[in-house]
């Protein structure tokens, strides 16, 4: 049963950063957790390595409310090296398909999108990964980490940014300056957002493996021993994964797939249903992309073995209940993340833990 969520779909970007969060994530209840953490996620020990990804934790506030709801794991916002706007409202729609899955192929025809928001719950999300300027973020990332109890972990997401007329050489060194600045803040763990809309095929940074190993290679000198995270789309090519892995190997120490999957998005009368340039498509997640994030786990799961890589995995994708944790750890996660189910069960990761 859908709840209302922390993110308020309704209104506005700038109203949800300055007024959220909402629903339980706003009543200042702690669940409160017992015992001692049991389980290692990237050196440090967690009640449960559950959590919120990149996304839906906007500020200091988000990820005060989400620690306090048992979310263990909990990755702020994705930020920049300068500031950049938000696209235009609406910024989250609901989507609706008949299949089970949006599998490859389903995602060539046009998805349909509404605000009527169904369990269960699949949406698209359209935002353009904006940031406030570093001094601003550094700040409220610094109370972020203080809201962590035993048990928990910030995690802080940062990407480079395309410029006009910017050589790659350029953009590289826009990623390692957003690490640095990311690594000054303090956060025990630093995850590079490879996975949003920028350059390389279908605008991914991932999908230009070697633009990828330069920024990773560039971020780990920035960063020291820091652990880093790479956050990656889906892969259709096992080779392409395959050379990831290997990058991932060599610089980072925790590969997070996937974020989501691109697709045509329309109203119910087949115009576009999101307003502004280049925004026909759009990200799609939730119910219907578990596939794609199981798969990616499994695919890694077994590079990983077979090449005896060092990286832990986590997987990201669909994750509604706890069932599908459940699946995610078979799978081979280390550790599992949920945006949009997150997003509407303010009371998920408390129920993955009282079934585990």
């Amino acid at each position: 049963m859908l709840q209302v969520p922390f993110y308020d779909p309704t209104i506005s970007y700038e109203e949800n950063y300055d007024e959220g969060p909402f629903g339980a994530f706003a009543d200042g209840k702690v669940n409160i957790q017992k015992g001692e953490p049991q389980y290692d996620f990237l050196g440090h020990k967690v009640y449960l390595p559950f959590g919120i990804p990149a996304g839906p934790l906007l500020n200091s506030k988000f990820i005060k409310s989400a620690f306090e709801k048992g979310f263990d794991v909990c990755v702020y916002k994705t930020v920049r090296a300068n500031v950049f706007p938000c696209h235009a409202f609406p910024n989250i729609l609901s989507v609706h398909f008949r299949e089970k899955d949006l599998k490859l192929k389903r995602l060539e025809k046009e998805v349909t999108a509404d605000e009527n928001y169904q369990d269960p719950i699949s949406i698209t999300n359209s935002f353009g990964v904006p940031s406030r300027k570093p001094e601003i973020w550094q700040e409220d990332v610094k109370k972020a980490i203080s809201y962590a109890k035993k048990g928990q972990l910030m995690v802080l997401s940062f990407m480079g940014t395309v410029k006009k007329d910017q050589t790659q050489n350029q953009f590289i060194e826009d990623f390692t300056l957003v690490a640095k600045l990311a690594h000054e803040t303090g956060a025990k763990v630093l995850e590079a957002n490879l996975s949003c809309p920028n350059i390389g095929n279908e605008g991914l940074v991932c999908y230009n493996l070697p633009v990828t190993e330069k920024v990773v290679k560039g971020i780990r000198k920035e960063i020291g021993n820091t652990p880093l995270i790479l956050k990656i789309g889906y892969y259709k090519s096992e080779k392409d994964l395959q050379k990831l892995a290997e990058i991932a190997n060599e610089y980072a120490n925790d590969v997070a797939g996937i974020n989501t999957l691109q697709a045509t998005i329309v109203d119910e009368d087949g115009n576009q249903a999101l307003p502004g340039p280049n925004r026909l498509r759009s990200g799609v997640c939730g119910y219907g992309i578990k596939w794609a994030g199981l798969d990616t786990v499994k695919r890694l799961k077994s590079i990983k073995d077979k090449k005896n890589y060092r990286f832990s995995i986590t997987g990201v994708g669909g994750v509604l209940n706890a069932k599908d944790y459940q699946e995610y750890k078979k799978a081979g996660a280390d550790c599992v993340m949920s945006a949009t189910g997150a997003m509407w069960n303010p009371y998920l990761a408390q129920e993955i833990k009282s079934k585990v």
